[in-house]
Protein backbone atom coordinates (compact mmCIF):
# COMPACT_ATOMS: atom_id res chain seq x y z
CA UNK A 1 0.00 0.00 0.00
CA UNK A 2 1.16 3.47 -0.78
CA UNK A 3 1.38 6.60 1.29
CA UNK A 4 0.62 8.79 -1.71
CA UNK A 5 -0.87 12.25 -1.36
CA UNK A 6 -4.66 12.35 -1.47
CA UNK A 7 -6.27 12.42 -4.89
CA UNK A 8 -6.87 16.06 -5.92
CA UNK A 9 -10.63 15.46 -6.04
CA UNK A 10 -10.77 13.67 -2.69
CA UNK A 11 -12.92 15.47 -0.18
CA UNK A 12 -12.04 16.54 3.32
CA UNK A 13 -14.00 17.44 6.41
CA UNK A 14 -15.48 20.96 6.14
CA UNK A 15 -13.87 23.77 8.15
CA UNK A 16 -17.25 25.12 9.31
CA UNK A 17 -17.79 23.62 12.82
CA UNK A 18 -21.48 22.75 12.34
CA UNK A 19 -20.93 21.31 8.86
CA UNK A 20 -17.95 19.42 10.29
CA UNK A 21 -20.17 17.92 13.00
CA UNK A 22 -22.70 16.80 10.35
CA UNK A 23 -19.81 15.34 8.31
CA UNK A 24 -18.63 13.41 11.38
CA UNK A 25 -22.10 11.92 11.83
CA UNK A 26 -22.35 10.94 8.15
CA UNK A 27 -18.80 9.54 8.28
CA UNK A 28 -19.93 6.88 10.80
CA UNK A 29 -22.27 5.24 8.27
CA UNK A 30 -20.96 1.89 7.06
CA UNK A 31 -21.11 0.55 3.55
CA UNK A 32 -23.84 -2.14 3.50
CA UNK A 33 -21.84 -4.39 1.16
CA UNK A 34 -18.55 -4.12 3.07
CA UNK A 35 -19.62 -3.33 6.66
CA UNK A 36 -16.06 -2.84 7.96
CA UNK A 37 -15.76 0.31 5.83
CA UNK A 38 -17.44 3.62 6.48
CA UNK A 39 -18.46 5.85 3.62
CA UNK A 40 -15.57 8.09 4.67
CA UNK A 41 -13.13 5.14 4.40
CA UNK A 42 -14.43 4.50 0.88
CA UNK A 43 -14.09 8.15 -0.06
CA UNK A 44 -17.69 8.43 -1.24
CA UNK A 45 -18.57 11.06 1.39
CA UNK A 46 -17.94 14.25 -0.58
CA UNK A 47 -19.32 17.23 1.34
CA UNK A 48 -21.48 18.47 4.19
CA UNK A 49 -23.14 21.87 4.08
CA UNK A 50 -25.58 23.58 6.43
CA UNK A 51 -28.16 25.66 4.54
CA UNK A 52 -29.47 29.01 5.73
CA UNK A 53 -32.65 27.25 6.91
CA UNK A 54 -30.62 24.71 8.94
CA UNK A 55 -31.02 21.86 6.46
CA UNK A 56 -28.01 19.56 6.37
CA UNK A 57 -26.96 18.70 2.84
CA UNK A 58 -24.68 15.67 2.52
CA UNK A 59 -23.15 14.87 -0.86
CA UNK A 60 -22.03 11.35 -1.76
CA UNK A 61 -20.57 9.84 -4.93
CA UNK A 62 -21.24 6.19 -5.80
CA UNK A 63 -18.34 3.86 -6.51
CA UNK A 64 -20.19 2.92 -9.70
CA UNK A 65 -23.07 4.87 -11.26
CA UNK A 66 -25.37 1.86 -10.87
CA UNK A 67 -24.23 0.88 -7.36
CA UNK A 68 -27.22 -0.86 -5.72
CA UNK A 69 -26.08 0.16 -2.23
CA UNK A 70 -26.60 3.90 -2.74
CA UNK A 71 -30.28 3.94 -1.71
CA UNK A 72 -29.42 2.13 1.51
CA UNK A 73 -26.46 4.44 2.17
CA UNK A 74 -28.63 7.49 1.56
CA UNK A 75 -31.30 6.21 3.99
CA UNK A 76 -28.63 5.30 6.59
CA UNK A 77 -27.05 8.77 6.38
CA UNK A 78 -30.43 10.46 6.76
CA UNK A 79 -31.26 8.23 9.74
CA UNK A 80 -27.89 8.91 11.41
CA UNK A 81 -28.36 12.66 10.99
CA UNK A 82 -31.91 12.57 12.39
CA UNK A 83 -30.68 10.54 15.38
CA UNK A 84 -27.93 13.12 15.94
CA UNK A 85 -30.46 15.93 16.14
CA UNK A 86 -30.64 17.16 12.55
CA UNK A 87 -34.39 17.15 11.74
CA UNK A 88 -33.88 18.40 8.17
CA UNK A 89 -31.34 16.39 6.23
CA UNK A 90 -30.91 15.75 2.54
CA UNK A 91 -28.49 13.43 0.82
CA UNK A 92 -27.66 13.97 -2.82
CA UNK A 93 -25.64 11.90 -5.24
CA UNK A 94 -23.11 13.47 -7.57
CA UNK A 95 -21.52 11.54 -10.42
CA UNK A 96 -18.87 14.07 -11.38
CA UNK A 97 -16.06 13.85 -10.75
CA UNK A 98 -16.38 10.09 -10.92
CA UNK A 99 -15.26 8.18 -7.83
CA UNK A 100 -11.88 6.48 -7.93
CA UNK A 101 -10.17 4.05 -5.58
CA UNK A 102 -7.57 6.79 -5.09
CA UNK A 103 -10.16 8.42 -2.78
CA UNK A 104 -10.11 5.46 -0.37
CA UNK A 105 -8.33 6.12 2.90
CA UNK A 106 -5.22 4.15 3.79
CA UNK A 107 -7.07 3.06 6.92
CA UNK A 108 -9.92 1.78 4.74
CA UNK A 109 -7.49 -0.21 2.60
CA UNK A 110 -6.04 -1.81 5.73
CA UNK A 111 -9.56 -2.63 6.97
CA UNK A 112 -10.30 -4.34 3.65
CA UNK A 113 -7.24 -6.53 3.99
CA UNK A 114 -8.05 -7.51 7.57
CA UNK A 115 -11.60 -8.32 6.43
CA UNK A 116 -10.20 -10.68 3.78
CA UNK A 117 -10.52 -8.48 0.69
CA UNK A 118 -7.33 -7.56 -1.15
CA UNK A 119 -7.25 -3.74 -1.35
CA UNK A 120 -6.75 -1.90 -4.64
CA UNK A 121 -3.17 -1.44 -5.75
CA UNK A 122 -1.88 1.22 -8.07
CA UNK A 123 -3.55 4.43 -9.14
CA UNK A 124 -6.55 4.99 -11.35
CA UNK A 125 -5.92 6.71 -14.71
CA UNK A 126 -6.30 10.49 -14.58
CA UNK A 127 -8.91 12.29 -16.65
CA UNK A 128 -7.75 12.46 -20.25
CA UNK A 129 -5.16 9.71 -19.82
CA UNK A 130 -5.51 6.45 -21.66
CA UNK A 131 -6.42 3.55 -19.46
CA UNK A 132 -3.48 1.23 -18.86
CA UNK A 133 -3.22 -1.94 -20.90
CA UNK A 134 -4.88 -4.78 -19.04
CA UNK A 135 -2.27 -7.13 -17.61
CA UNK A 136 -2.49 -10.11 -15.35
CA UNK A 137 -2.05 -8.85 -11.79
CA UNK A 138 -0.16 -10.43 -8.98
CA UNK A 139 -2.59 -9.78 -6.19
CA UNK A 140 -1.35 -10.56 -2.69
CA UNK A 141 -3.55 -12.99 -0.78
CA UNK A 142 -5.04 -11.19 2.26
CA UNK A 143 -4.99 -14.45 4.23
CA UNK A 144 -1.46 -15.85 3.76
CA UNK A 145 0.35 -13.04 1.92
CA UNK A 146 1.31 -15.11 -1.15
CA UNK A 147 1.39 -13.46 -4.57
CA UNK A 148 0.84 -16.82 -6.25
CA UNK A 149 -2.80 -16.01 -7.00
CA UNK A 150 -5.11 -16.39 -9.98
CA UNK A 151 -8.13 -14.42 -11.11
CA UNK A 152 -11.18 -16.68 -11.26
CA UNK A 153 -13.65 -14.03 -12.37
CA UNK A 154 -13.37 -10.36 -13.36
CA UNK A 155 -16.41 -9.76 -11.15
CA UNK A 156 -16.68 -10.93 -7.56
CA UNK A 157 -19.52 -10.51 -5.09
CA UNK A 158 -20.04 -6.95 -6.39
CA UNK A 159 -19.05 -5.14 -9.59
CA UNK A 160 -16.24 -3.28 -7.81
CA UNK A 161 -14.45 -6.52 -6.88
CA UNK A 162 -12.83 -9.39 -8.78
CA UNK A 163 -12.69 -12.98 -7.53
CA UNK A 164 -9.23 -14.50 -7.00
CA UNK A 165 -7.88 -17.72 -5.52
CA UNK A 166 -4.57 -18.24 -3.77
CA UNK A 167 -2.50 -21.12 -5.14
CA UNK A 168 -0.64 -21.41 -1.80
CA UNK A 169 -3.45 -21.58 0.76
CA UNK A 170 -6.17 -22.44 -1.82
CA UNK A 171 -8.56 -19.85 -0.36
CA UNK A 172 -10.73 -17.72 -2.65
CA UNK A 173 -10.86 -13.98 -1.95
CA UNK A 174 -12.18 -10.75 -3.39
CA UNK A 175 -9.87 -8.05 -4.78
CA UNK A 176 -11.16 -4.48 -4.71
CA UNK A 177 -10.41 -3.35 -8.27
CA UNK A 178 -8.62 -0.10 -9.06
CA UNK A 179 -11.20 2.21 -10.54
Amino acid sequence: MTNAAPHPDASTRPDDPEAGRAWDVAATVCDPEIPVLTIADLGILRDAVIGSDGTVQIVITPTYSGCPAMNTIKADVEHALHEAGYPRAEVSLVLSPAWTTDWMSESGKRKLEVYGIAPPTGAAPKLGERAPTSLSLSVRCPRCGSIDTNQLSRFGSTACKALYQCASCKEPFDYFKVH
